[in-house]
């Protein structure tokens, strides 16, 4: 059964076509805090909320309820936070073996959420049914049925969750699709089927999908994990034959591999199909900024190759490539950008031909300049010879370009630094770094300890530049990478040293390359201060 929005649109051979909903359920918050490395606390999750009701996400799972004091206190909060479209829903399991929905604290935890929507997982697999539940085949119908009707007579809607349900159904279908069938008599909004392992194929997820819809007349949902690197391909399988709602995480972050990530699927649906309505108007637009919002907040590095809204996604290198994009950004770029949120970027390296800096001039109002285009590529060249690398710093040669077109305007001077490491009593070893720096007519000569030179220099710059530029505090130090250039001269090798740096705005990256790692360090940090200080000035001019 297909959901109709009942609005018309128009295709552009002047056909109508009727849009087709597609809801977005996003469990970044439940699913997405079991990836590795991904905690939220109280007041991320708050926050977050907000952004994907903003960006239009129809259903937001908060968590379990009763799994911790921190979900609890998620459900307590989420209902002051003015949202103005999604339902927040709460999530558990089924009840436990012989026991009444009333007498149980799992269904007794969803009720007393008192969400919109809740969502109850249960077991489709009869392997799972008797291996690891440990009842009958006919019990684990009794709690389905059950657990949905008991909450459907409490909560506005109730959703299922149909756990591993393409393992059961390649082992034994009937079954599989009596869970279903269950669920669907109990009540239920919606079904919703689960690759929990992630190890489907996409032809048997439609194939799946047929058996189903002819099965049960319920709206029917896909969840998949990305085991096989098919979470998206499964997700697009299911909505090509009839799934109407899809669950994930953005940015795909999740248990083991993670989850189908919302922001590919729901770019390709929006882009790539015809008849899809997805999210709020004008919303798609946003999926880059919430996908770095979610990194960020998840205190996660970006992953730069993420398609659609990664920061190398629409990145050219390759001087062919630049000079097509030049002259037709489609025969290089499978979209626009924009449509995302994204941006296309031009780098900066040894292969780089008159086409690639041509571009990254143009973006700084110097074309049409041939002898400085020379200049800079020549310099870039020569810079690369020696151990510097622009394609992931280029506030590096942004800066680079200002100098060799006469255009940089330093904001202040370096007089000098100093970096001492030494022993502590009780064993523990502390770091100095001295900074000196004139700044119009005042000289600023601080020191500061920190974690390590880097940590040390970064805190004595703020010192010094802080009560001048009182914006630097927005600005932050996220990656820091070194790699040895020249490995056959031993301890007397040139290092490179990328830092990473962002702010509410953007993320930009600086290169510094010495014998000595300190040294590197510190004209990296020169360069990520100089090109905040300049991002700043320039936005206050266009304020």
């Amino acid at each position: 059964m297909l959901i109709s929005t009942g609005r018309v649109a128009r295709t552009d051979e002047g056909v109508d076509r009727l849009m087709t909903r597609i809801a977005i359920y996003d469990t970044t918050l439940r699913d997405g805090s079991q990836g590795e490395g991904v905690n939220f606390s109280l007041q991320d999750k708050l926050l977050i909320t907000v952004r994907l009701d903003e960006l239009g996400v129809d259903y937001i799972e908060g968590g379990y309820p009763l799994s911790n004091p921190k979900d609890a206190a998620y459900f307590r909060e989420v209902g002051d936070l003015p949202l103005k479209h999604a339902k927040v829903t709460a999530f558990g399991m089924t009840r436990r073996r012989d026991c009444a929905p009333e007498d149980d604290t799992g269904m007794q935890a969803l009720v007393a959420a008192k969400t919109p929507a809740v969502t109850i997982v249960g077991k489709s697999w009869d392997l799972h049914v008797r291996e690891v539940l440990g009842v009958s085949l006919e019990e684990n119908l009794r709690m389905i049925s059950d657990s949905v009707g008991f909450c459907g007579s409490r909560v506005p809607e109730v959703l299922y969750d149909a756990e591993h349900f393409f393992d059961g159904f390649k082992k034994n279908r009937d079954y599989a699709l009596q869970s279903l069938q269950a669920a669907a008599k109990a009540g239920a909004r919606w079904i919703i089927l689960c690759d929990t392992n992630g190890g489907a194929l996409p032809e048997e997820v439609a194939e799946a999908l047929t058996q189903v819809r002819k099965a049960v007349d319920v709206p029917i949902g896909i969840h998949t994990h990305n085991d096989g690197e098919l979470a998206v391909a499964n997700t697009l399988a299911a909505i090509r034959q009839g799934a109407t709602q899809i669950q994930g995480t953005i940015n795909g972050i999740g248990e083991r591999c993670g989850n189908v990530d919302l922001c590919s699927a729901i770019a390709n649906l929006a882009l790539k199909y015809e008849g899809y309505e997805l999210l709020r108007p004008g919303s798609l637009g946003k999926l880059a900024e919430v996908s770095r919002y979610v990194y960020e907040t998840a205190n996660m590095n970006f992953r730069s190759g993420q398609p659609f809204v990664g920061t190398s996604a629409f990145a050219h290198k390759g001087g062919m490539h630049v000079h097509g994009v030049r002259k037709l950004a489609s025969s290089y770029e499978h979209i626009d950008p924009t449509l995302v949120g994204n941006e296309r970027r031009i780098l900066v390296s040894e292969l780089s031909g008159k086409s690639n800096i041509a571009e990254k001039l143009g973006e700084h109002s110097l074309e049409g300049n041939p002898e400085l285009l020379a200049l800079v590529l020549d310099r870039v060249q020569d810079l690369e010879n020696e151990g510097y690398q622009f394609e992931a710093a280029e506030a590096s040669f942004v800066l680079l370009v200002e100098k060799l077109a006469g255009r940089y305007r330093p904001r202040f001077e370096r007089l000098g630094y100093q970096v001492s490491v030494s022993g502590h009593v009780e064993g523990e070893t502390v770091t100095d770094a001295t900074v000196k720096l004139r700044i119009g007519s005042t000289v600023e000569h601080t020191v500061s300890e920190g974690d390590g030179p880097v940590n040390a220099l970064d805190s004595a710059l703020r010192k010094a530049l802080a009560p001048h530029f009182p914006r630097l505090a927005e600005m932050q130090l996220v990656d820091y990478k070194v790699r040895v250039i020249n490995a056959r001269a031993g301890t007397a090798a040139r290092v490179r040293v990328v830092i990473e740096s962002q702010d509410g705005d953007s993320v930009w990256g600086t290169v510094g390359v010495s014998e000595n790692v300190i040294e590197a360090s510190w004209l990296a940090l020169i360069d990520a201060f100089d090109h905040k200080l300049a991002k700043d000035s320039l936005k206050d001019k266009t304020v």
